[in-house]
């Protein structure tokens, strides 16, 4: 019965509060330093945090280029899916926090998390369906 609970779909869907949780630290830490001189704002790389949710971690995840003109993936220095803002420079004490930027992604994890939460709610309100009808 616990194989119920260690499927694939909670699991990705755990692994999917995990991220969402490291990015509301990270985009928390931007938000307190709005003020802090120098301050770099620091944001989750998706690409690294979905490797870790499917098993793969360390590993980068291929994007498919079809243009010349497309982008490679960005990993941070240590591989946890936590990107530094080094290209942009909103003030002139080198801060580059936008707070209402920061609140809008704030709001946006927000939104996310609570999906993901209401989805594995739903999940296990079937498991709990399925053994009550047993």
């Amino acid at each position: 019965m616990s194989g119920w609970l260690d499927g694939p779909v909670l699991s990705v869907l755990q692994k999917g509060l995990e991220a969402s949780s490291l990015r509301q630290q990270v985009l928390s830490n931007n938000v307190a330093n709005v003020d802090t001189p120098n301050f770099k704002r620091s944001d989750v790389d998706f690409q690294t945090v979905l490797g870790a949710a499917l098993g793969k971690d360390g590993e980068i995840l291929p994007m498919k280029e079809t243009l010349p003109q497309h982008l490679s993936g960005v990993l941070g220095p240590d591989n946890n899916g936590v990107v530094l803002d080094q290209s942009t420079s909103l003030r002139n004490d080198g801060n580059n926090v936008d707070i209402d930027k920061e609140m809008s992604n704030v709001a946006e994890n927000g939104l996310y998390y609570e999906s993901l939460a209401h989805t594995i709610s739903s999940q296990l309100g079937l498991l709990r369906m399925v053994i009550e009808q047993k």
